[in-house]
């Protein structure tokens, strides 16, 4: 029995990390945008139709709708998320993109290298997972700031783990 618990507490997860895309603009923030981009579409057009434009006022509603669609497709895109654990005998990491379809890949963490590339001036540019001859990319969707937490943090699980 002891065993068995010892192989348990070992396997069990001491780091883990969802890492999700940054949007400024929430859900309020996007409907008080799109309210004031209609009421402005409204007033400019109204000026414009009673002028005998009428074709603009058509072409201000086409810009409001490629603006709603492209702000749809941004906030699709950031259901994309990368699950990341560390335990003494596994390194898991699990992307989901945006359609919800689901990718695993799994490292020994005694075998594993975190590869970062830096710029002088902005800082991480990528980071991976490498070993067991392949590469997996992590973050790449973080903002410089959230990918200097996670490289910190993740280094020094991945140090603990070759370490217990």
């Amino acid at each position: 029995m002891a065993e068995t618990n010892a192989a348990v507490s070992a396997d069990k997860p001491f780091f883990q990390a969802l890492l999700t895309p940054h949007r400024s603009l929430g859900r309020t923030g996007f409907l008080v945008l799109m309210a004031g981009l209609c009421a402005s579409w409204l007033v400019t057009g109204a000026f414009f139709l009673a002028h005998g434009a009428w074709p603009v006022f058509g072409f201000f509603g086409l810009d409001i709708l490629a603006i709603y669609i492209a702000f749809r497709l941004n906030y699709r895109a950031a259901r994309a998320r990368e699950e990341v654990s560390v335990s003494r005998t596994s390194l898991d990491i699990r992307k989901i993109a945006p359609s919800g379809r689901s990718e695993a890949h799994h490292f020994n963490p005694f075998w594993a290298r975190f590869a970062v590339a830096r710029h002088d001036e902005i800082g991480i540019t990528k980071m991976a997972v490498e070993g067991q001859g392949r590469s997996v990319p992590i973050g790449g969707f973080l903002n410089p700031d959230d990918r200097e937490s996670f490289a910190a943090a993740f280094s020094r699980a991945l140090a603990t783990a070759k370490m217990r």
